[in-house]
C-alpha cells in the first residue's frame, strides 16, 4: 500500500495539533514534515508529551517544511500568512483558514483585514463541505467552523426559505478563538460567562452568504467550554411544510458518515459530539409562528476544522472519506 507523504505547515496551533492527531491515526499517511516557526528543531514531544516514541519527524520552519515534497499539504496558519503560500506543485493543499474562502477578492480586505497576496489564483480553490459541495481539484478551502455547522443546517433547506428571515444564533466553546492570547479568552472573562462576540461583523457571514446564495444575519457567542459548537437556525418555509423540509434533510444525510440527521424529537447534544469529526442536526417547528427550527451541533476543532480537513483531503485522494476520522465516541 502506498503512503501518502503528509507535512502540517504551523503544527502548534489548535487545528494544526488536531490535524496532527488525526494523521498520526490515519493508515495511509505518512508525515513527512512538521512546519513550526515556534517549535522549530524540537522533537514532537515537546510540543506534547503524548508524542514521545511517536514515529514523527522533528519540527522544521514553515518554509521548509512546506518544500518538504509532500504529496498531501494541511495549511494550519493564520489567514494573512496561507494567503501568501504559494502551493507546491502537484500536492493536494488543504487550508484550515480562511485564506481561500471567498471567491471575490475584494472581500478580503473587509472582512479579514488584509488585501489578498495572490487574488488571481483564488478561482483554483475549492470551498467544499464534503456532504454538500465535494472539493473538486487539489486546492482546497476547508470551511469555518460556524459556517460548516449553519451550513449542514440550512444549505438542503435553502431554495425553501424566505431568506430574509434566517437567523443563524452561533454558540462556540473557546478553541474557537484559538491559541494564542487574548483578553477574551482568559479564565476570568470566559468562565461562568457567556457573551456574543463580532456581532454583525463575523468573517463567517460572507462566507455563508455565498454558499447559500443569500446573506443570513449571524450571531456568535462565546461558550464557557473548551470546545463544541451548536447553531440554532431560525427561517420562515416560502414552500413545503416541516415533513417535505425532513425530507430534504434526509436526502441530504441518508448515506453520510460524518453527519447524523436526529429522529423527530429528538435534540442535539454537545457531549456527543465532542471529541469527534460528526455533526447531529435536528429540526423542528415553531407552534406559534410556524418558522423551522434547525439546529446543529459539531465540534469546532473536529467536523468544524480539522476532522473536515482530512476527510477532504481523503475524498480528493480518491481514499474512503473516513480514514483517519473520530466517528464514534465521546471522551471522559
Amino acid at each position: 500500500m502506498h503512503m501518502l507523504g503528509t507535512a502540517i505547515i504551523g503544527c502548534a496551533g489548535y487545528s494544526g495539533q488536531e490535524t496532527l492527531d488525526r494523521v498520526l491515526a490515519h493508515p495511509q499517511l505518512e508525515l513527512v514534515a512538521l512546519g513550526s516557526d515556534s517549535l522549530t528543531g524540537q522533537a514532537p514531544e515537546a510540543f506534547d508529551p503524548r508524542l514521545e516514541g511517536v514515529s514523527a519527524p522533528h519540527f522544521l520552519p514553515n518554509a521548509e517544511a512546506l518544500a518538504a515534497g509532500a504529496e498531501l499539504v494541511f495549511l494550519c496558519l493564520g489567514a494573512e500568512e496561507a494567503a501568501a503560500i504559494e502551493p507546491p506543485a502537484g500536492a493536494v493543499v488543504v487550508d484550515l483558514s480562511g485564506a481561500h474562502r471567498l471567491a471575490e477578492p475584494t472581500l478580503y480586505d473587509e472582512w479579514y483585514g488584509f488585501p489578498h497576496p495572490r487574488a488571481g489564483e483564488l478561482d483554483g480553490w475549492s470551498y467544499a463541505v464534503p456532504e454538500l459541495f465535494p472539493p473538486a481539484g487539489d486546492l482546497i478551502a476547508n470551511p469555518g467552523c460556524y459556517a460548516t455547522a449553519a451550513l449542514l443546517a440550512l444549505a438542503p433547506l435553502a431554495d425553501a426559505l424566505d431568506p430574509a428571515t434566517v437567523v443563524v444564533d452561533a454558540k462556540s466553546g473557546v478553541s474557537g478563538a484559538g491559541r494564542a492570547l487574548k483578553p477574551s479568552a482568559h479564565a476570568g472573562f470566559v468562565l461562568e460567562n457567556l457573551s456574543p462576540y463580532r456581532v454583525g461583523t463575523h468573517q463567517h457571514a460572507p462566507e455563508l452568504a455565498q454558499a447559500l446564495g443569500f446573506p443570513v444575519c449571524l450571531v456568535p457567542h462565546l461558550l464557557p467550554i473548551r470546545r463544541g459548537l451548536l447553531v440554532t437556525c431560525y427561517a420562515q418555509a416560502t414552500e413545503g411544510d416541516l415533513r417535505e423540509l425532513r425530507d430534504r434533510l434526509e436526502a441530504a444525510y441518508a448515506t453520510t458518515p460524518a453527519v447524523r440527521l436526529l429522529a423527530k424529537g429528538v435534540v442535539v447534544e454537545l457531549s456527543r459530539v465532542q471529541g469527534t469529526d460528526t455533526a447531529e442536526v435536528a429540526l423542528f417547528e415553531d407552534r406559534l409562528t410556524g418558522r423551522a427550527i434547525v439546529v446543529c451541533a459539531l465540534d469546532n476543532l473536529g467536523k468544524g476544522a480539522a476532522g473536515q480537513a482530512v476527510q477532504n483531503a481523503n475524498l480528493a485522494l480518491g481514499l474512503d472519506e473516513t480514514l483517519g476520522l473520530r466517528l464514534a465516541g465521546v471522551p471522559v
